[in-house]
């Protein structure tokens, strides 16, 4: 188990290297992350992290894909383990803003790059669409239940989605803030997300 939270099938070498390269990229930004702040942060040789990554972008591709693929992941196991579909969408929901509070650097990451039009910048916005895509079978299976309100389910998931960068801005600004108050947060929003859509 590592400090993303899941079982990784990779390397502790590489695994060090994900870890570190998102806490790089998370300080200096990307334009100032290096590839010697990336060796060093992980604790191995320039020549090591050559080995395992071509360039800074490809590390920067990696560490979002294989992010955002086991963000996903967790999501359906926290699904799967619900009887109906609305508690589905009350746990992703859940979920999703107790990872904003548990992986502040990584949704730091995310956030500071939706914008531009360098490629890693339009890769990382084709990932996030391919997650609000997953998000939205959760909310059209509840509008099929008629557990939330008729609506188009695509732009719903883009609200889920909102509300999680919305928290994620929150913790950016209120970082002094002690785990209860983020706690008291995730929740508001979560109920004010629920309100919004339930039937």
């Amino acid at each position: 188990m590592n400090k993303f939270g899941v079982n990784f099938m990779i390397s502790k070498t590489k695994m060090s290297i994900f870890q570190s390269a998102i806490k790089v990229f998370s300080v200096n930004g990307y334009d100032g992350a290096t590839m010697d702040d990336m060796a060093q942060e992980a604790g191995v040789a320039k020549g090591t992290l050559y080995y395992h990554f071509k360039s800074k972008e490809e590390i920067f591709k990696y560490i979002i894909t294989e992010g955002m693929e086991l963000i996903k992941e967790q999501l359906e196991a926290a699904a799967v383990r619900e009887k109906d579909s609305l508690s589905k969408l009350k746990a992703i929901c859940t979920l999703q803003l107790n990872l904003v509070n548990e992986k502040k650097d990584f949704f730091k990451v995310i956030m500071s790059q939706l914008w531009g039009q360098e490629m890693r910048q339009l890769e990382l916005r084709d990932i996030i669409q391919k997650y609000i895509c997953n998000l939205e079978k959760y909310i059209k299976e509840a509008i099929d239940d008629g557990l939330i309100k008729n609506g188009d389910p695509y732009f719903m998931a883009y609200t889920f989605f909102g509300a999680l960068c919305s928290a994620a801005v929150y913790e950016l600004i209120n970082k002094d803030k002690n785990k209860n108050d983020i706690e008291d947060i995730s929740e508001s929003l979560m109920q004010n997300i629920l309100h919004g859509i339930q039937a």
